[in-house]
């Protein structure tokens, strides 16, 4: 790489509260808030609202929707009527 064209890319600590899920990899994204790893270094935070331990796809455990009743409400709105 080029020097002094690209961004800092340092270590970051990614955390999704929800799941209870930090890791710890690299990129250019900067946070005022710090927490100390299991290495025992303090590292840049960054709090994500979804993360691979939290998302639907990835748990297996997806939201369950009433598409019958979505379906019954167009066919009586839309539906073919008598005429």
């Amino acid at each position: 790489m080029r020097p002094g064209i690209h961004p800092d890319y340092h270590p970051v600590v990614f955390r999704d509260k929800s799941a209870d899920f930090a890791f710890l990899t690299r990129s250019t994204i900067t946070s005022p808030h710090t927490i100390q790893w299991e290495d025992g270094n303090s590292y840049p935070l960054v709090d994500v609202d979804i993360s691979s331990a939290s998302h639907p796809f990835w748990t297996g455990k997806g939201r369950i929707m009433d598409t019958a009743g979505r379906v019954e409400k167009f066919q009586r709105r839309y539906g073919k009527r008598s005429h």
